[in-house]
């Protein structure tokens, strides 16, 4: 049997792990497995290009970040769009056959689900793994690299709050989370930080600088924020992205945090500064966690390949492995629950998330 396997979307760490994972098993278990690797995920599907990865290949793959196979993003929304030559899920379906693959594998966020789902309505033979530091699939309890990013930030957070604390600062550092904000959420939480701001939770500006000057008048000296990078006003929670104009564009922002640092330097009177941790976030080796994570779905994802269990993705579910249907999933987003567990604990201990309640 031959069984491609890819990488799309950002990276993050664990991406390795589970290639390395999935080669094992099936160089294990199944008689002269063919594996080939396609590179820069669904583009490299879309050019027909692939390699083979032998066992030696997988050696030492376990704690290094990135992916050997490389990445790209190729958006969801192009795959259907006829260009000269068909459609890139045309071309996708005749490569994949022209490959002779009797199984691909997808490592992906959601957007590679939702590609992974056509693939798969299409007649080939696919099986996803559920990938992002952003924690914000459908279906799953958790996906690989979410614990090695949480560890990451909170790092950051904890080195941040030195300078914090010795300047007697507001603190805004902005995490990655667009659209979900389980990444800022639990990070947050675990470096102690003392206010929240999410895209689950729209805050109010007024909110938040009286929080914040009552914080001041109690006597306390800096003040930690974490922002995720989807964060809006309630004022403006009711509008798309393209249409939120609080983000300053002229100023290259593309999400709120430097504008709010501003107007909370202005009216605090307090030293207010902001930090962005960008691509720090994906970086690096695995955690523990993720490097049993992503042995446990990568191992699955390759037995049910050898049981002929197709047009599924991973997933985790209390302390088990298991699997959903593509269709079931593909388009759907997992979001932080306002009234959910995380955010009640974190509110029982004085944490604000900047809206009126």
């Amino acid at each position: 049997m031959k069984f491609g396997i890819l990488t799309s979307g950002g990276d993050c760490a664990g991406l390795n792990a589970v290639i390395r994972a999935i080669g094992l098993y099936l160089a294990n278990n199944v008689k002269n497995a063919e594996i080939v690797g396609i590179p820069e995920g669904y583009a490299g599907l879309i050019r027909g290009e692939s390699y083979p990865l032998t066992k030696a290949d997988l050696e030492g793959l376990l704690p290094v970040g990135g992916t050997i196979l490389k990445t790209r993003r190729t958006p969801f929304k192009r795959m259907t769009v006829l260009e000269e030559g068909g459609t890139r899920l045309s071309r996708m379906v005749a490569n994949y056959k022209k490959m002779g693959l009797d199984c691909l594998f997808t490592l992906g966020g959601a957007g590679t689900h939702k590609t992974a789902a056509l693939l798969s309505m299409e007649g080939c033979n696919v099986i996803g793994v559920p990938k992002t530091i952003d924690n914000d699939i459908f279906g799953t309890d958790v996906t690989f690299g979410f614990r090695t990013a949480v560890e990451v930030v909170t790092d950051a957070f904890d080195r941040i709050e030195t300078t914090t604390r010795s300047h007697s600062r507001i603190m805004l550092v902005e995490v990655m989370g667009n659209k979900a904000g389980w990444l800022t959420l639990h990070s947050g939480i675990a470096a102690g930080v003392q206010m929240i701001l999410i895209p689950e939770i729209p805050f109010n500006l007024d909110v938040v600088c009286d929080t914040l000057n009552a914080r001041i008048a109690a006597g306390e000296t800096y003040t930690m924020i974490a922002v995720a990078e989807g964060a809006v006003l309630d004022a403006e929670a009711r509008f798309k992205k393209e249409e939120r104009a609080f983000a300053r564009p002229a100023f290259g922002e593309t999400t709120v945090t430097r504008h709010l640092a501003e107007v909370i330097g202005e009216r605090t009177g307090q030293e207010t500064r902001y930090s962005v941790l960008g691509y720090l976030q994906r970086g690096g080796t695995p955690c523990a966690y993720d490097r049993l994570l992503c042995t446990r779905l990568g191992g699955y994802a390759a037995k049910l390949a050898v049981e002929g269990r197709f047009g599924v993705t991973a997933a985790v579910v209390g302390n088990e492995i298991t699997f959903n249907a593509l269709p079931d999933i593909a388009g759907k987003y997992k979001f932080v629950d306002p009234m959910g567990g995380e955010v009640a604990c974190a509110r029982g201990i004085g944490i604000s998330f900047g809206d009126r309640r």
